[in-house]
């Protein structure tokens, strides 16, 4: 019965030796699908408009101001209290559309990424089950150090297997 436990003992190491780590660069893999580099190119393009927007609506807004700075005096009290109601509420359609504007970026660039974030982490798992890794760390994660000997970089299989799944 000892021989059994101190060979147990001595073999256990071993195995974890014997299992297959992998890592990965995520996001230099992302970086260079066509689909990402499109899907970046549509958001930064819708976001491009909404500033472009947003600052007509703000050179309105300035431009209002200045009128009833110059002419506030020789207003009557109620022209005065309409026109600061309506430049209160040019303001406030400004806050609100860049809300509304960065609520509409940030659920675009979610259903943009998501497909092709799901179609990496596909082609991850596939390696990983080809290659009977017990694990494949994303270096885009933070991890502050993956042994070189002990670990394989599987970014270029992971980028061959992309290609396979279009």
């Amino acid at each position: 019965m000892k021989k059994i436990i101190i060979m147990l003992l001595v073999l256990a190491p071993l195995s974890v030796f014997a299992q297959k780590f992998g890592h990965v660069d995520s996001q230099a893999i992302m970086q260079g699908m066509p689909e990402f580099i499109q899907a970046r190119g549509e958001v930064e393009a819708q976001t491009k408009k909404y500033e472009d927007e947003l600052q007509a609506m703000q050179q309105e807004l300035q431009r209002k101001s200045e009128e009833y700075e110059k002419n506030s005096s020789t207003m009557n009290e109620t022209k005065r209290q309409e026109t600061e109601t309506e430049l209160q509420t040019m303001y406030q359609r400004i806050q609100q559309t860049f809300q509304d504007n960065q609520q509409a970026l940030t659920k675009m660039q979610q259903e943009k990424l998501q497909p092709i974030t799901n179609k990496l982490i596909n082609a991850i798992k596939n390696v990983g089950d080809a290659g009977g890794y017990v694990y494949i760390m994303d270096m885009a994660a933070g991890i502050p150090y993956i042994s070189q000997t002990l670990s394989k970089d599987v970014t270029a299989d992971v980028k061959a297997e992309l290609s396979k799944l279009k």
